[in-house]
């Protein structure tokens, strides 16, 4: 799997980040520097405590992420899940906390695949 199939298969801009980082090399760095980011367990770990204060920062700092790699996909979700709980719970904070939970699983499987097949 090359880096922009990798990209393709998790809904990202693979332009985008090229543009940006200037190297296929500094991508994947950071694109497998993304599988040890422990924002997404604060973020299920926040939303089940019900401690949505948490549940926000742990959004906020995954759409950071996905802004900066251009995960389109994850980022969108991210995003409106940020906004959903930038004041505290809401109602729909539950459904798009299961989109977020959809696409991250996505990008994840991608980069698990891309990192296997490097070896």
């Amino acid at each position: 799997m090359t880096l922009q199939e990798c990209y393709m298969a998790l809904g990202g801009d693979y332009e985008d980040v090229s543009a940006r980082l200037r190297s296929d090399r500094l991508v994947q760095k950071f694109i497998l520097k993304f599988l040890e980011d422990g924002s997404f367990d604060l973020l299920c770990r926040s939303l089940e405590e019900k401690n949505y204060k948490e549940a926000f920062r742990a959004a906020h700092t995954i759409k950071g992420i996905c802004q900066n790699l251009s995960f389109t996909v994850l980022l969108a979700s991210s995003s409106s899940l940020t906004e959903a709980l930038r004041f505290g719970r809401t109602l729909e904070a539950e459904s798009l906390a299961a989109q977020v939970r959809q696409d991250y699983q996505k990008a994840l499987e991608a980069i698990l695949r891309f990192r296997k097949e490097l070896g």
